[in-house]
């Protein structure tokens, strides 16, 4: 099975360093700057103890991508979403399989319209990384996750194949006959991590102590699974409870990569995450004027960024 990853940072970098170091057949497609760091240095991953490994990827540019691959797995970030389309529809051929390791699910319904439903997966991944100033991938812990599975939760002959591909490539990779409401699960708990962070400024710890703080997270994912239930995908009662207990722990340091990215005058995805459950609410007709706040807070970090 030929892999074609596209994007070679924290998260696509990582599982397609896995897959090449497991003896996949697999390529990276990346921008110019990107592909001659990894040319002359190697893709690098540290993992929480320290070790570094090291490989010479397989890398190519928009230009010089030939198709077709069998499997395209997407690392972008959602504002990356429409350029990075424009450079791997080359790689599309009848058969090819897409599978997206973004948050949100305002990407199935783009890359569906491009290249049609039957070429998409839906996807999810769990992992802590991050680069450093010398492109490497550094691992914040050991969670190294990958769901996925065709959006109907039928189980095809192209599923059981890829199982096949990704079965012992390092990571633990799982086939859910469930993955959109599974999609929908972690888009509740990210777009209510980053807006409660980015509302209020600080931790989950933080704000678990803060006076009011507490009913606020919890009023806040109220919100936001509420959507997910007219969205016809409820959240189990086990699920709902272990949001509230994540988001609402006093002393927990836990943050959003969103709103990290925000301390750091970064790019935020703002829009997929947070601004698109607003207008799935709008249109269900569910009231979310936490979540709209959020929103709204986070795009005028957007836009006084863009000014500077």
């Amino acid at each position: 099975m030929r892999f074609l990853v596209v994007g070679a940072g924290a998260t696509g970098g990582f599982f397609g360093a896995r897959l090449a170091h497991a003896g996949r057949d697999v390529t990276f497609l990346v921008r110019s700057a990107r592909a001659a760091q990894l040319r002359a240095s190697g893709l690098a991953i540290v993992d929480p103890r320290g070790d570094v490994s090291t490989i010479a990827p397989n890398v190519v540019t928009r230009d010089e991508l030939a198709g077709p691959y069998d499997l395209v797995l997407l690392g972008v970030k959602a504002y990356h979403l429409e350029s990075a389309i424009d450079d791997f529809a080359p790689a599309i051929a009848s058969e090819t399989a897409i599978l997206p390791m973004l948050n949100g699910m305002r990407h199935i319904d783009i890359l569906s319209a491009r290249f049609g439903a039957q070429h998409v997966f839906g996807g999810t991944c769990i992992v802590s990384t991050t680069l450093d100033d010398a492109g490497r991938i550094v691992q914040l812990n050991d969670m190294q996750e990958l769901g996925y599975g065709e959006l109907d939760g039928t189980d095809s002959e192209r599923v059981r194949r890829i199982e096949h591909a990704l079965h012992g490539a390092g990571f633990t990779a799982n086939v859910s006959k469930r993955i959109v409401s599974d999609m929908w699960q972690k888009w509740v708990t990210l777009a209510s991590l980053g807006g409660i962070n980015a509302t209020m400024r600080g931790t989950i710890g933080d704000v678990a102590v803060a006076p009011g703080g507490e009913a606020f997270a919890l009023a806040y994912v109220e919100e936001a699974t509420a959507v997910a239930a007219a969205a016809g995908h409820a959240l189990s009662p086990a699920g709902l409870e272990r949001i509230r207990t994540l988001l609402t722990t006093p002393g927990s340091p836990l943050t959003s990569s969103m709103y990290r990215d925000l301390l750091g005058n970064r790019p935020i995805e703002a829009d997929a995450i947070v601004g698109d459950l607003v207008e799935r609410a709008r249109q269900l007709g569910v009231a979310t004027p936490l979540v709209a706040a959020a929103y709204a807070n986070l795009k005028i970090y957007e836009r006084r960024r863009n000014e500077t």
